[in-house]
């Protein structure tokens, strides 16, 4: 009778976490701006839409401290990954280039073996191997990291498949300017591969620059955003294989939160503002740290909630316009 016991708790135990796994987390359409609309242009983008994410859990992982996205065209998916190595399933749902809701399907925890309890980890950047192919089935993710720098490639599931050699500058902790400044951003480049940029300028770096690097070394540098700290959160790939850079400038509570959206020639280094957000001018921004690239020149954007009550964790769609 006792093992029938166990096997019918056991029973509700997984119905109920299957249901809370499939089940459409409750989303809400979110003003992000008090003079521009949905479909309305703002510098060089359109928006096309924000919704303020719940922090439900999913499955046994709380939809908390989303720091980066990754679309995959093949599974018709997208992936967040959470500042403690939680990978999330989303399906956003979009009508009329318009994003309207997201469904949260499924999470996992970053493992190195399939059977190993779960690590403690600072999961930073994401983006996608495979995600574009036309083959299902076959896509993997490329991570970044913070305190302990590294790049790593895991399939869908949350499972380490390789870690990649770093360039020299960047394998040392010592050379970052703190533990929580390393691999904030890494993009897949069709023509450089793995981009990564550290969060803030290395201690011997000039403090205004920002430096792109590839993992066989290659170096791209440039100004930094003029804004007091601004700082590195995502890279993405533009259809004409410009970066898409987002930065992130924060101070203190008394001063504007500013996030900028930056195109950089790779070829030229030349340095064109997309779009730039301050709280001081009408803009409900949150601490939006994470890009996706959808399809063309329409993009994902995501805050880290920092799982704070007086913060948001929202979804934003835009469109880089010509």
């Amino acid at each position: 009778m006792k093992t029938l016991l166990n096997i019918r708790k056991m029973s509700l135990m997984l119905t109920l976490f299957m249901l809370t796994t499939l089940a459409s987390s409750s989303t809400h359409q979110f003003q992000f701006s008090d003079d521009y609309k949905v479909g309305d242009t703002f510098m060089k983008i359109r928006l096309q839409g924000t919704l303020l994410l719940p922090n439900d859990k999913v499955g046994w992982f709380k939809a908390s401290e989303l720091s980066d996205l990754a679309w995959d065209e093949d599974e018709q998916l997208l992936y967040a990954i959470s500042d403690h190595g939680t990978l999330f399933h989303l399906q956003p749902v979009i009508h009329n280039n318009t994003l309207v809701n997201v469904n949260f399907l499924k999470g996992f925890g970053l493992k190195e073996k399939r059977n190993e309890k779960r690590r403690k980890w600072d999961t930073e950047g994401l983006d996608i191997l495979n995600g574009n192919n036309g083959v299902k089935g076959d896509s993997e993710l490329v991570i970044s990291f913070e305190r302990k720098a590294r790049i790593s490639r895991f399939n869908t599931q949350g499972i380490l498949q390789e870690n990649y050699k770093l360039p020299k500058i960047l394998r040392k902790a010592k050379r970052y300017s703190g533990k929580n400044h390393m691999l904030e951003a890494v993009v897949i480049h069709p023509q450089f591969g793995i981009l990564t940029a550290p969060e803030r300028p290395l201690k011997k770096g000039n403090d205004k620059t920002i430096v792109i690097h590839a993992l066989d070394g290659k170096q791209w540098a440039f100004d930094r955003h003029p804004a007091k700290n601004s700082a590195v959160v995502a890279l993405e790939v533009l259809s004409d294989g410009s970066l898409l850079i987002l930065e992130r400038a924060y101070s203190s509570e008394i001063e504007p939160i500013i996030i900028s959206l930056r195109q950089v020639n790779l070829a030229t280094t030349e340095v064109t503002q997309i779009a730039e957000f301050s709280n001081s001018k009408g803009w409900y921004v949150d601490n939006f740290e994470g890009l996706a690239n959808h399809h063309d020149n329409y993009f994902f954007m995501i805050s880290d909630n920092n799982d704070n009550p007086l913060q948001k964790s929202l979804l934003t769609y835009f469109e880089v316009l010509p």
